[in-house]
């Protein structure tokens, strides 16, 4: 009789509940003793609730509030991780000497305002935030699912501005999509982009160094199932290698409109397999997508250059060059004519 194929028991998702609302005007004191007014919900996500926000004084809190709080049940763990990650990587003045020694105008990660606990009829806990505006799936859904050629070589370039930034204060983001890339909400800030959410944001290089390779299938398929990285689906820690990867399936789709295994989105299993194919094959992988042969030559190297720091697990490790990548839609850019004034056609 044949051996029985033992199981591997994947681990269940944690459950978190949500936090009970807040009454407009509540007022919320952080841990540097900042006291914020809370005026009327903006939005909710899986585990938590958006208000906007402004600092204490008279009067109700306007619907053009710069700020807004991000509030959950002590007891829950994703707002938690974020805040770590802010006090780690996105403090204000670790933001600005970055952008002066790279003589850049943006960044697009948001600035730590503040965090702290309140009590109610709940333990909660909040971090308060700039306030931002449409997410770019939603753009994407509104162009009819599709982003011009040149919109994709302008965000790809800031988003690697962005990940490198990330990546060398030695987190990872991991869950890099449209409705985590946000535009600004001020008439100074509403062209610029910003990755937020970084509740499942890793840091892949703590101070025992870089973690090592290994797949551990019961924490295998973390992040959004359509983009989330081949290492990701093997259960290995998240690593720079993801991001990079799980950013080139993202600009991809806002070049064609969809990927090729979207049509089963819920076998975890069916995706790791069918991106490990098409990583093998790039060209196969680009007459999916682009069956007319119309494929942007810098996604083409794009993919080539991930399809061989993803496949070969000695590289797991490796620090991706940014500045190769950038450099394929600056030269696109270059080479088409446009150019990159900040605005986008979306």
């Amino acid at each position: 009789m044949p051996p029985v194929k033992k199981q591997v028991k994947k681990r269940a998702p944690p459950k978190h509940k949500l936090p009970d609302p807040l009454k407009p005007g509540e007022v919320l004191t952080d841990s540097m003793k900042r006291q914020w007014k809370v005026g009327g919900a903006v939005g909710q996500g899986g585990f938590g609730l958006l208000y906007a926000a402004s600092p204490n004084g008279p009067g109700t809190v306007g619907p053009n509030a710069e700020y807004v709080i991000k509030i959950e049940p002590h007891d829950n763990g994703p707002l938690f991780s974020e805040i770590n990650f802010y006090l780690r990587t996105a403090k204000q003045d670790m933001i600005r000497d970055w952008m002066k020694a790279k003589k850049m105008k943006h960044l697009g990660v948001p600035r730590y305002i503040g965090s702290g606990s309140h009590e109610g009829k709940m333990r909660l806990r909040f971090m308060v935030m700039e306030r931002f505006g449409e997410n770019l799936h939603k753009m994407f859904e509104s162009a009819g699912k599709v982003f011009t050629r040149r919109d994709v070589a302008m965000l790809a370039i800031r988003l690697l501005h962005t990940l490198e930034y990330l990546h060398e204060h030695q987190f990872v983001h991991a869950d890099i999509k449209g409705s985590n890339l946000l535009l600004g909400f001020t008439k100074d800030t509403q062209d610029q982009v910003y990755l937020v959410d970084y509740g499942l944001a890793y840091r892949y290089l703590p101070d025992s160094g870089h973690r090592d390779y290994k797949e551990d299938p019961r924490k295998a398929h973390d992040g959004t199932p359509e983009f989330t990285s081949s290492d990701a689906h093997k259960g290995v820690p998240a690593a720079r290698r993801g991001d990079i990867e799980i950013l080139g399936y993202v600009l991809l789709q806002w070049l064609c409109g969809q990927l090729p295994w979207e049509d089963n989105l819920a076998n975890c299993d069916y995706l790791r397999d069918q991106k490990i194919k098409y990583l093998k094959n790039i060209p196969s992988l680009l007459k999916a997508c682009f069956p007319e042969g119309d494929c942007p030559d810098e996604m083409r190297k794009y993919l080539d250059y991930t399809s061989g720091l993803v496949l070969n697990s000695s590289r797991y490790q490796e620090r991706p060059d940014y500045n190769y990548l950038r450099g394929l839609f600056t030269s696109a850019l270059k080479k088409a004519g446009w150019k990159d004034d900040g605005k986008f056609d979306f």
